[in-house]
């Protein structure tokens, strides 16, 4: 029986499948090889650790294989590892892909109708015809209702990207109902295409990586590239327009130094900066906690990405009413999720099969 990484609790034995993350060869002081490893499934990742018996096993598997490992649950620097002391690559054939791709709660088509519905009330005929463009090509369609919205960092699980958008336009419309002179069309045009480019930066057919036009590129000049070829599908797109929606793109990142090669320079860039920073952070934040949520103590560990720990605070709060429980959320129906794209390997088409049940 498969044990996930969100049951994994300090001081436990695992025995169970995992997907390899990264993988690194190690010297010990003494000369001798270790493994340093990330290991995950769709409810997130756990360093892991072999010291022992490395020689042996080292080239047996590489990273996005499936291994099966057994070892200890403990805890270093506040956060929770496996010391492995057995591990053997897998075979496709004994995982259920499902259990190791992360996909959103809400069902990806609902969500598509629900982006649809806000394009169709915008009130700009050229912003309008502009989003309409884009999401009449089908390649770009499927992809946008499937792919992350990052790498690892926040909303990164199958129909992240338009789960993180729809979050964005709820924030946008009430933004524009209380800035007065906010253009409510343009920044949902900024919304929507801010990190468009991320359906071809971002593979996910295993693991979430990087496409060789992501590493090379990057997703802020893909959505450009896009956006030319889009706009000359609107007849009489006004060139001068076409340019504010370009500069919401490029400068959506907020600053030179996180990847913008330009900073916000009016006020529907400098809002779609600070509501996608908002929204990317809280997503950080309830992640982080909630895959630290058995471990011990009111703090999780370190958050690389916000560089702080973090107060579980349900758990702080607790401490002044023991018996207090919070309430179980109410269990939300399964909803069938849209097909992936697939690169054709027995692997995607498993995890097509898995995400359809």
């Amino acid at each position: 029986m498969k044990t996930f990484v969100n049951e994994i609790d300090q001081n436990q034995t695992v025995q169970t499948y995992f997907l390899v993350i990264n993988k690194e060869v190690r010297q010990k002081k003494t000369g001798e090889p270790y493994l340093s490893l990330l290991l995950g499934d769709k409810t997130g990742d756990i360093d892991a650790k072999m010291w022992d018996n490395v020689a042996e096993i080292m080239d047996t598997f590489d990273k996005n294989d499936f291994v099966k490992v057994r070892g200890a649950a403990t805890v270093y620097a506040n956060k929770l590892q496996l010391r492995v002391d057995r591990l053997v690559r897998a075979d496709d054939r004994e995982v259920n892909p499902g259990d190791y791709f992360p996909a959103s709660k809400r069902d990806r088509d609902e969500m598509w109708s629900e982006l649809q519905a806000h394009i169709a009330a915008m009130r700009n005929p050229h912003l309008k015809a502009l989003l309409e463009a884009f999401f009449a090509d089908p390649d770009v369609a499927l992809r946008y209702k499937t792919a992350p919205a990052a790498k690892s960092i926040h909303h990164a699980w199958i129909g992240g990207l338009i789960e993180h958008v729809l979050s964005l336009l709820t924030l946008a419309k009430f933004a524009a109902s209380h800035y007065k002179d906010v253009d409510e069309d343009l920044l949902v045009t900024g919304v929507v295409l801010h990190d468009i480019g991320k359906i071809y930066e971002l593979t996910y057919d295993r693991s979430f990586g990087y496409s060789d036009e992501g590493q090379l590129i990057g997703h802020i000049l893909i959505a450009l590239r896009m956006l030319d070829k889009k706009a000359e599908q609107v007849p009489g797109f006004p060139p001068k327009l076409k340019m504010l929606v370009e500069h919401m793109i490029a400068s959506h990142h907020g600053q030179l130094d996180f990847g913008s090669p330009k900073v916000p320079l009016f006020l529907e860039a400098m809002l779609l900066h600070q509501l996608d920073n908002l929204d990317s952070k809280l997503e950080t934040i309830r992640v982080a906690i909630d895959r630290n949520s058995l471990m011990e103590g009111n703090w999780t560990g370190w958050a690389s990405s916000l560089e702080r720990t973090l107060l579980k605070k349900q758990r702080f709060l607790a401490e002044d009413d023991p018996v207090a429980t919070p309430p179980a959320p109410a269990p939300k129906p399964k909803a069938k999720p849209s097909p992936v794209p697939t690169s054709g390997s027995l692997f995607a088409d498993k995890l097509t099969g898995a995400l359809d049940k």
